[in-house]
């Protein structure tokens, strides 16, 4: 079968992991777009890939079978509109956006242009919390009622050397997509919600405590509501470890997924101990490798993986929540947030 023509839109730190992830998949033909002209000579000669500086041009004068949106949140949905009415499918970094605002209009174009559109939420992929999802559908445990969720790790540290520094990208400021809740928290809220349903309401409180050069949220706690299951959250993007552990509580018994430990486990009532089930060690590309071939599955009409428009619409309303709720000190309904 013929190479995929896949166009990354964006080439900054998660850019450059699409653009190599996408090749290492040997199932796709990559070109990197981006402004910054020493960027694009760095990837064109790393990754040896043709490279584009205008991504409306790139569109205009190359057929391209997909397209990965890697730019500033708040300009996601209108690219990717620009994207579906080329013809092309459309691999969206997350969040979907930071409003609400063109959504619609944006499931409307995917509908008509009858191609795939996905949001990136990497975890839909990670093999340790698919195992753990299936355990909980089961009903083994019977119905969750209360899930912990504790996670941090040294944000700064974690980018590649030569990408731009966090403070001068989209991080710096939540009207492009940054500070933790949209950044960090927002990956679990969306993979949360696949397991227990949507978020009802949520109660935040956040504050920068230590990451520097910025002055969005670094530290969040959040109570959320999904039904009658209760959900906390605690994380922060300084802390030495990078380390997340969620825990799934039953009125029979226990879920634990350590992600630090690549192992997950469960604790039935009456049990001594955890009865773990560990994964090999992984790659940090490994996750994207297979995301990629999940995008490159679904266009060629497997059963779709990935997180859908749906899906991270509704992961976008827990976002606004939780910052209006940090904002106001006050519990917010998601179905209360407006465009």
């Amino acid at each position: 079968m013929a190479l995929l023509s896949v166009l990354i839109i964006g080439c900054g730190s998660i850019g450059e992991r699409h653009l190599r992830c996408f090749q290492l998949t040997g199932r796709a033909q990559v070109t990197a777009c981006d402004t910054r002209p020493a960027l694009l000579a760095i990837l064109g000669q790393t990754y040896q890939v043709a490279t584009a500086a205008d991504w409306e041009q790139a569109l205009a004068q190359q057929s391209f079978d997909a397209v990965v949106i890697c730019t500033p949140a708040h300009l996601h949905v209108p690219m990717a509109r620009r994207v579906l009415q080329h013809g092309c499918h459309v691999l969206i970094e997350k969040p979907l956006s930071q409003s609400l605002a063109g959504v619609e209009e944006l499931r409307q174009a995917r509908d008509l242009a009858k191609r795939h559109a996905a949001v990136a939420y990497v975890l839909h992929v990670n093999p340790l919390l698919l195992q753990a999802r299936d355990f909980l559908r089961s009903g083994e445990f019977g119905p969750v009622r209360h899930v912990t969720v504790t996670t941090g790790q040294h944000f700064p540290s974690m980018r590649p050397a030569h990408a731009a520094h966090y403070a001068q990208t989209y991080y710096r400021d939540r009207k492009t997509g940054g500070g933790a809740i949209q950044d960090a928290l927002t990956h679990l809220a969306n993979w949360m919600e696949s397991v227990v349903g949507a978020t009802d309401s949520v109660l935040c409180d956040c504050s920068h405590q230590v990451v520097p050069d910025v002055t969005v949220e670094d530290t969040v706690n959040l109570s959320a509501r999904h039904g009658d299951i209760l959900v906390n959250y605690t994380l922060n993007q300084f802390q030495a470890p990078n380390e997340t552990t969620l825990q799934f509580n039953t009125a029979t018994g226990s879920v634990k997924i350590e992600f630090h430990r690549r192992r997950w486990g469960i604790f039935r009532l009456g049990d001594s101990r955890w009865n773990w089930h560990e994964l090999p060690p992984a790659d940090r590309d490994a996750l994207f490798i297979e995301q990629a071939n999940a995008f490159i599955d679904q266009i060629e009409g497997q059963p779709a993986r990935l997180c859908t428009l749906e899906a991270a619409q509704q992961t976008l309303r827990f976002n606004l929540a939780a910052l209006a709720s940090a904002d106001s000190s006050a519990r917010v309904h998601c179905t209360q947030v407006m465009a």
